[in-house]
């Protein structure tokens, strides 16, 4: 349908079914100080609490009745609220800057959201992250991270110990969504994943959700993690930075015309390989070296129009060497963004984005006389149109299509050599493409049907087409919000979900050589239901946020390598993959501190994962290879003056599923991983890994300094990962005994106790 006639026929509706009495006051929401546009920000009537919220560009749309004036308050926390008189004559454009507040050591708060947010919403299994509290907790060496923080929030598991990865409610982590200002990004990681490829200082906000997806969602089974980019300062030129041991950054932003367009851009470049020198042994060989760059540009065509470009780089090149074991890698993630919002009238907002995708990455490992090697790499171009329609407070109305055209390369090899020669590495000009494309249309609607009861509908119908197979499905998406009274509501929540392409996991511990191959006429997309309900509590108006969620999901089509089977050259795998399915179920606990010197938050997931496949396992379901089913995580922040904060996190945490062999055979002029041996395997993911456990430490003094005449905000951070030295496993390695000849399993750790300090400072 083309996009004038849909509106006209929006149009058409409204003037039919909503009396012609009503006003509508729409807008936009910004920070007076830099000119960002505010995500979330409170509408209020004053008289009757009626309201909504900002979107993700800031624009609001409110609907009153035929009254001569009315009282709306406007309000974002951490800014000062206003409200404003409106007389109504007609439509009325009204756009407002909050200013940010200045706040008392006492008042400290930690959510950007209103107080009761989590109470009055529809949507559950969302959490959002201010940009603040990714800065304040400690993480290794020192490196703000969000996907460390992500890892704290309850439902979501993390992968090995000091990596990024995480898994939310049993999947995997091919099966989360990571949107950087609307594109894809499938690999979010640098060092092996022990940094995320997200610098936090160009990020303006971030929302992970993890059940009751809206509809205008899609394309992964588990989670979706949106971040949004800054957009740049439209008032005046400032930057900021930081001195680390890791890495240094630096970024800064400005208008290129007042009040019309602007720009920022941040950089970051490591120098790990020469911190890393002092804690490694002498047979250890490493080298390390990563960057990314990101850049925003954005310009006001007019009122109602606004075009932005935004783009990502990064890269990783890295070399492990020791006791016979050596790992090459070289990765890089592209991305690019060409955003226009259009305000069409005061009921009517449109987001057209064109998006540029892209990741490689080459992985080599060498293990004695096994040699193995894995090149994959996703292109993405896509298209997408968004419509939002407020016909009236009662409805929300979201829809939308979205077109991508895939290109995929994927491809490895895996021998074993004689000791005197070596595998040549895969020609990358060699690889064929697989291309396919997608297709997605979306309709969603959040319906207050009382002030008490409100339900969010909505359906996605997505589509695949490739030369060898057509999918198309229909996902159905339901929830719902019962406010008991001010502080109790109760929610609940229905989401089907597709997913295309594929990450096979490695049935090797040592090393992330997972690669991605679309969906065929045999491997067919995963396709997942869940079912969440949800009690959310606030105490002490609102300083305290609490939350007790129980979820059911299943997950159909999934995929793995089949058994005795290793990954050699070959495009076409699905002859080496076997099908089957699995389900997770658990229960999620969270608590809140929001305002005081003290805050921060405790989280406890309680989980099962299972998966079972008629070709492995001897058809016996076995544990998740992430499957823990206990996870604890503590994080807090301690404002002691003006000048010196505190901050800590706790994790404790199951081990995870792995497979040990129970025996081994000699074989002459042959043998697998180790030549002259097999391995032989009855169970799936048999045994568990350590506990996993960390206390990890951090203090950070702040002074406003003077420099050349100017000021400037300047702070020392102090922290310590990994406190008291845990050993917690990173992964496990099989070798033979030099004097039993015996098998046997080795642990390798790879962070003991690290310390860090870093200078920051914002101008």
């Amino acid at each position: 349908m083309k996009p004038r006639l849909l509106i006209s026929l929006l149009c058409l509706s409204h003037l039919l079914i909503f009396p012609q009495d009503r006003h509508s006051i729409n807008g936009t929401i910004t920070n007076a100080d830099t000119g960002e546009f505010l995500i979330g920000a409170n509408v209020y009537l004053t008289t009757t609490r009626e309201g909504t919220t900002s979107n993700n560009y800031g624009f609001y749309s409110l609907t009153v009745s035929g009254q001569d004036s009315v009282g709306i308050q406007f309000s974002y926390l951490g800014y000062e609220s206003q409200i404003k008189k409106v007389v109504l004559r007609g439509n009325i454009r009204l756009n407002v800057e909050l200013q940010p507040r200045t706040q008392e050591i006492d008042e400290v708060v930690v959510s950007a959201e209103a107080p009761d947010e989590n109470i009055r919403s529809v949507q559950m299994g969302v959490l959002d992250i201010p940009p603040a509290k990714i800065k304040e907790l400690p993480v290794i060496l020192g490196e703000p991270d969000v996907l460390k923080v992500i890892q704290l929030l309850p439902g979501v598991q993390p992968g090995n110990e000091g990596t990024t990865a995480y898994h939310v409610r049993g999947g995997n982590a091919d099966q989360n969504l990571i949107l950087l200002d609307e594109a894809i990004v499938y690999n979010p990681n640098h060092l092996v994943g022990l940094v995320s490829t997200f610098n936090s200082r160009a990020i303006n906000n971030v929302s992970l959700i993890k059940g009751g997806f809206p509809s205008q969602y899609g394309g992964r089974l588990s989670s979706v993690l949106e971040i949004s980019m800054k957009e740049g300062n439209t008032k005046k030129f400032s930057g900021e930075g930081g001195l680390g041991l890791v890495s240094s950054q630096l970024t800064l932003e400005g208008p290129i015309k007042r009040n019309e367009s602007s720009f920022i851009i941040s950089g970051r470049r490591t120098y790990f390989d020469y911190l890393i020198k002092p804690f490694i042994g002498k047979s250890v060989k490493t080298n390390y070296v990563f960057y990314d760059l990101n850049g925003k540009v954005n310009y006001k065509l007019g009122e109602n129009d606004r075009i932005y470009f935004s783009g990502f780089l990064g890269q990783d090149d890295a070399f492990y060497s020791q006791d016979g074991i050596e790992y090459n890698l070289l990765i890089n993630n592209k991305t690019a963004t060409l955003r226009w919002n259009h305000i069409f009238g005061p009921k009517l907002f449109s987001n057209s984005s064109l998006i540029y995708s892209s990741f490689d990455q080459d992985i080599t490992a060498l293990q004695d006389n096994a040699f193995s090697s894995v090149l994959s790499g996703i292109e993405d171009l896509s298209a997408k149109y968004d419509l939002e329609y407020h016909p009236n407070q009662k409805h929300n109305v979201k829809m939308g299509v979205q077109y991508f055209h895939h290109t995929f390369r994927s491809n490895g090899d895996s021998q074993v050599f004689a000791n005197t020669m070596r595998p040549q590495e895969i020609p990358r000009d060699s690889i064929p493409l697989k291309r396919f494309n997608e297709l997605n249309f979306f309709v969603n609607d959040e319906i207050k049907l009382s002030e008490s009861f409100h339900l969010n509908l909505g359906v996605r119908v997505p589509g695949f087409f490739n030369v060898s197979a057509n999918y198309f499905r229909v996902e159905p998406r339901a929830a719902f919000r019962h406010r008991i009274d001010e502080f109790i509501s109760v929610k609940g929540a229905y989401t089907r979900m597709n997913q295309f392409i594929h990450q096979i996991p490695s049935a090797a511990a040592a090393i992330p050589t997972d690669i991605w191959i679309p969906s065929s006429e045999r491997t067919k997309p995963q396709t997942s239901q869940q079912y969440a309900l949800g009690l959310f509590r606030n105490f002490d108006d609102h300083a305290y946020e609490g939350s007790m969620e129980f979820y059911y999901k299943t997950m159909e089509d999934q995929i793995l390598f089949r058994e005795g089977n290793q990954f050699i050259r070959s495009l076409d795998v699905d002859d080496l993959l076997v099908y089957g399915k699995g389900w997770s179920y658990g229960a999620e606990w969270f608590l809140k501190k929001n305002k005081g010197r003290l805050t921060g938050w405790a989280s406890y997931t309680l989980a099962w994962t299972w998966q079972q496949f008629p070709d492995l396992n001897f058809g016996e379901k076995f544990p998740f290879r992430h499957d823990r089913r206990h996870n604890l995580s503590v994080a807090g922040n301690y404002e002691f003056n003006k000048k010196w904060s505190f901050s800590g996190t706790f994790v404790l945490s199951s081990g995870s599923a792995y497979t040990v062999p129970v025996a081994r055979t000699n074989v002459v002029n042959g043998g697998t991983i180790f030549e002259g041996n097999y391995y032989i395997y009855e169970q799936r993911n048999n045994a568990r890994l350590n506990p996993f456990h960390r206390l990890n430490l951090a203090a950070t003094y702040r002074k406003p300094r003077t420099l050349f005449g100017k000021k400037y905000d300047s702070e020392w951070v102090f922290s310590l990962y990994n406190i008291y030295s845990r050993q917690n496993p990173y992964f496990i390695f099989f070798d033979i005994n030099p004097i039993s000849q015996k098998p046997r399993a080795r642990q390798v750790s790879l962070l003991p106790i690290l310390p860090s300090i870093s200078y920051n400072f914002k101008f």
